[in-house]
C-alpha cells in the first residue's frame, strides 16, 4: 500500500541528510546488470517522471506507472521478462488537479487491471493497452481491489473524499466512510469483511472493519501506516516510520518488533512489505552508513513471523539509496524498487543476512584482534568478535572452502572498542568457511583470517 505522499515524506527525510551521502544516480539504461544474487534493473527514459508504484502479477509480468511530467503526461510501463526489459504502455495526459498522477496499479490477471490517480480511477481488460475510467473527479490515493465486482478506493479530500465502495465492477459507488480533514489515505481489506484505513492527518489514526467498510472503527491512534498486510484474519503486520508492528488477534493489540537498529544504520522509513507467509515477511526501506560518506539501500526478512529481524545490503556495487517497493512472486523471485531503477533476484536473494552490529565495551583494546566465532560448529547463526585500538575502517567478509566471496557482512567506519556482530548463514549449506578481518585507515594496517564450521 504505497502512495504519492509517502514518497514525499520519505523524500522530506532525504532533506535532512547532507549531499555527500548521496551516491551517484547512475545513467539509466533498458538493460540489466548482473551483480550477484540481486542485479540491477533499469527503466527506459521517463523524463522527470518517479516510479510511484511497481506491481507483479507473476515471475516474468510486471507493471508499473509514474506521477506526471511538466506535459501533464503520466505513463502505465509493462515488463514481460521480470523487469529486464520495460517498455511505456500506455500514455496518460492529465491537465490540472496538482501533479502527482498515478498512485497504484493492480493487475487481477493477464488482462484485468486498474489503477488509481489525482483525478480518477480506470480498469484494463486488454493488459494495460486501454484504459476506461470508473470513476473521475476525484484524487484517489490507494485502492483495494478483490476481484472483479467488488472494490474499494480512498480519497483524502476533506470536502469530498472518504471510502467508496462498488460491488458491481464500478458500475455504482456507495461512499461508506467520510471524515472530513481525517479522510484515509490508505485502504487495505484481507476479504470482504475485514480491513483497514488509514489518514495522516494532524491527528493520524488507523481504523478497522469487521463487516465490508459499513463501519469503520478506532484502531490505532496517533499513528498512520505506510504499508500493511495479513497472513489470515488474525496474524498481520503494519510498518509506520522506522518501526515494524504485530498482531496476532486481528488487530486487537499491536507490538512493536525488534527492527535491526544502531550507528551504522539510516532510519529512514520502512515503506513497504512484502508477505511469502505467516513466518517469511520482507521489507523495503531504511539503509546503512558506508565508508567514504556513502549509503547504501538494505532490506529487512523475517523467517519466523517477526521474532527476529535482520537485513542485508543487496551489493555494495549497487547504489542504491533507499528502496520504497518490494514484491515477490514466489520465495525465489522478488523485486525491489527506488523512484527511477531497482533490483531482481531468482535465487530468494543473497544468502548471508546481518543483525545490527554491537559494539560490547569502549575500552581502548592494546592491539587490534579478530577472535574465533561462537559457537563453533554452528547452525545457522553465530556470533563473530573484533576489537580496534583506535577508529579504523573495519571489513568482515565471508567466503567459503574454495576461497570465493560470499559476503562482505561489515563495511563500516568505527570508533575504538570492542564489537559483536552476527552471522546468519540460512542460506548457506554445509560445510567450512571463512572470516576475513581488515582494517585500515587509507592503508591496510591489520588483517586476520579465521575458520568456521556450518553443520545443518
Amino acid at each position: 500500500m504505497k502512495n504519492h505522499i509517502k514518497i514525499l515524506f520519505i523524500i522530506f527525510a532525504f532533506s535532512l541528510l547532507t549531499f555527500a551521502l548521496m551516491p551517484a544516480i547512475l545513467n539509466s539504461t533498458p538493460a540489466s546488470t548482473a551483480v550477484g544474487n540481486w542485479y540491477q534493473q533499469f527503466m527506459p527514459n521517463i523524463g522527470s517522471r518517479s516510479i510511484t508504484d511497481i506491481f507483479f502479477l507473476d515471475s516474468l509480468t510486471g507493471y508499473a506507472v509514474t506521477n506526471k511530467s511538466t506535459t501533464d503526461t503520466m505513463f502505465v510501463l509493462k515488463t514481460s521478462n521480470s523487469g529486464d526489459n520495460w517498455t511505456i504502455h500506455f500514455r496518460k495526459v492529465q491537465t490540472g488537479g496538482g501533479t502527482p498522477g498515478y498512485n497504484r496499479v493492480y493487475f487481477l490477471n493477464q488482462d484485468t487491471g486498474y489503477a488509481c490517480y489525482t483525478l480518477g480511477f480506470d480498469k484494463t481488460i486488454n493488459g494495460g493497452a486501454n484504459w476506461t475510467p470508473l470513476r473521475t473527479g476525484e484524487s484517489f490515493q490507494d485502492m483495494s481491489v478483490l476481484n472483479n465486482d467488488n472494490i474499494w478506493i480512498v480519497s483524502a479530500n476533506p470536502l469530498t473524499g472518504g471510502v467508496f465502495f462498488t460491488s458491481t465492477g464500478g458500475t455504482n459507488w456507495v461512499q461508506q466512510y467520510s471524515a472530513g480533514s481525517q479522510n484515509p489515505e490508505k485502504i487495505y481489506m484481507y476479504n470482504a469483511r475485514i480491513g483497514f484505513i488509514s489518514d495522516n492527518s494532524g491527528s493520524p489514526s488507523i481504523r478497522k472493519t469487521t463487516n465490508g467498510g459499513l463501519n469503520w472503527n478506532l484502531n490505532v491512534s496517533g499513528q498512520w501506516y505506510f504499508d500493511i498486510t495479513f497472513a489470515d484474519s488474525l496474524t498481520g503486520w503494519y510498518s509506520a516510520a522506522s518501526n515494524i508492528y504485530k498482531t496476532t488477534n486481528g488487530g486487537n493489540n499491536w507490538v512493536l518488533q525488534n527492527v535491526p537498529s544502531g550507528p551504522d544504520l539510516l532510519n529512514l522509513g520502512i515503506n513497504e512489505l512484502a508477505l511469502l507467509n505467516k513466518d517469511t515477511l520482507w521489507a523495503a526501506g531504511n539503509a546503512v552508513f558506508y565508508p567514504n560518506s556513502q549509503v547504501r539501500a538494505i532490506l529487512l526478512r523475517t523467517t519466523n513471523g517477526g521474532v527476529n529481524w535482520q537485513y542485508q545490503v543487496p551489493d555494495t556495487a549497487i547504489n542504491n539509496f533507499l528502496y520504497y517497493f518490494i514484491q515477490f512472486s514466489d520465495k525465489n523471485h522478488g523485486w525491489a524498487y527506488t523512484t527511477l531503477r531497482g533490483i531482481h533476484t531468482t535465487t530468494g536473494g543473497d544468502p548471508v543476512w546481518i543483525t545490527a552490529i554491537e559494539q560490547i565495551s569502549n575500552e581502548i583494546p592494546k592491539e587490534f584482534k579478530l577472535f574465533q566465532n561462537y559457537p563453533n560448529p554452528f547452525n545457522p547463526n553465530t556470533k563473530i568478535k573484533f576489537q580496534l585500538t583506535k577508529r579504523s575502517y573495519a571489513e568482515i567478509t565471508i567466503y567459503d572452502i574454495t576461497g570465493r566471496r560470499i559476503q562482505k557482512l561489515l563495511n563500516d567506519e568505527l570508533n575504538a572498542g570492542e564489537y559483536e556482530i552476527d552471522f546468519n548463514a540460512s542460506g548457506l549449506s554445509s560445510g567450512t568457511y571463512s572470516y576475513k578481518l581488515t582494517v585500515n585507515n587509507g592503508k591496510e594496517v591489520f588483517t586476520e583470517t579465521k575458520k568456521m564450521i556450518l553443520i545443518k
